[in-house]
């Protein structure tokens, strides 16, 4: 179930990728505002209906979707689906409905705060305090699922860059960046240096980065491609601003490389701070304090899947 936000839906696809399974992404939304409202109360007391949101055309039948007018999946059983799988607080009520009208099972890959918990399976991050349940399983960042596209080749030892952008939580102090990126280069003058930024670049930061006339260089605004995976699987290490917590995942479970979080200004207090406190007390990385240390300890997602029955 995708709710348009691709840090939730890239964490339904990591699970259905992990679990070795063919998936097919609905894009599903509330007709109107009000209607979210009611399905927290319609879920407290177990009524459901499609009536409250919207689904693609594709799947406005999903009770008649069989093998024989599924093409893609022609050869398998008549029950096409064997789990919903959802992400984002848009999500939950849409997949409980669904899977009741499939007769399958549910997962939610975070706590679906608002809603009963009452899916079959619960990924709950450690940061969001997960009560506990024998379907609550807490996990200490979002799932991820890498794989690197060849879009970076460094030609020596490199240091890989990721710059974020503002939230609701953090912002970017351009000044403080700054300071931060004149460390890293002089830290790591022989090396090869690599940045991209994100969706939720500022444009001032974007000119910021052009600035440093840096070895590889993406522009998510003039160039919007995905390095990332490459970085971490081609950098000895990572900087990552701390306004994502899906990058910061995506750094924390795959390859080798030495992760370090640039700090943002905080606006008021937050779960992104307790998220990369706890990582760095487990290992997982270091918050720059204006020195460097080495931590790449990484997540094995698929142990958090072992024993569960879907």
């Amino acid at each position: 179930m995708s709710d348009g936000r691709k840090g939730h839906l890239n964490q339904s696809i990591a699970l259905a990728k992990y679990l070795g399974c063919e998936y097919d992404v609905i894009k599903v939304h509330f007709k109107h505002k009000i209607y979210k409202m009611l399905s927290y109360l319609f879920d407290s007391v177990g009524f459901y209906t499609m009536s409250l949101f919207d689904l693609e055309e594709r799947f406005k039948n999903l009770s008649g979707m069989t093998s024989n007018n599924h093409p893609k999946l022609a050869s398998r059983s008549i029950n096409i689906y064997s789990l919903v799988i959802c992400a984002g607080s848009s999500t939950y009520y849409a997949a409980k409905v669904i899977a009741k009208k499939l007769n399958v099972k549910t997962v939610a890959m975070m706590l679906p705060r608002g809603y009963r918990y009452d899916f079959d399976v619960v990924f709950a991050q450690t940061h969001d305090n997960p009560p506990k349940a024998s379907n609550i399983i807490e996990i200490p960042a979002n799932f991820s699922f890498i794989q690197p596209f060849g879009l970076y080749k460094p030609k020596k030892h490199s240091i890989g860059i990721v710059i974020g952008g503002n939230n609701s939580y953090l912002e970017i102090d351009k000044n403080k960046l700054k300071v931060q990126l004149d460390f890293i280069k002089k830290q790591f003058k022989d090396f090869e240096i690599a940045v991209t930024t994100s969706p939720r670049t500022s444009k001032d930061v974007e000119e910021l980065v052009k600035n440093y006339h840096f070895e590889y260089e993406v522009i998510y605004s003039l160039n919007p491609i995905n390095p990332i995976p490459d970085f971490l699987s081609q950098c000895n290490t990572v900087f990552i601003t701390s306004d994502s917590t899906s990058m910061i995942s995506e750094s924390i479970s795959f390859g080798e490389a030495n992760i370090v979080i640039l700090p943002l200004v905080s606006k008021k207090e937050n779960k992104f701070g307790k998220f990369i406190s706890k990582l760095e007390t487990d290992g997982y990385l270091h918050i720059f304090d204006g020195k460097i240390i080495n931590k790449n300890k990484k997540i094995d997602f698929t142990k958090y899947l072992k024993g569960l029955d879907l």
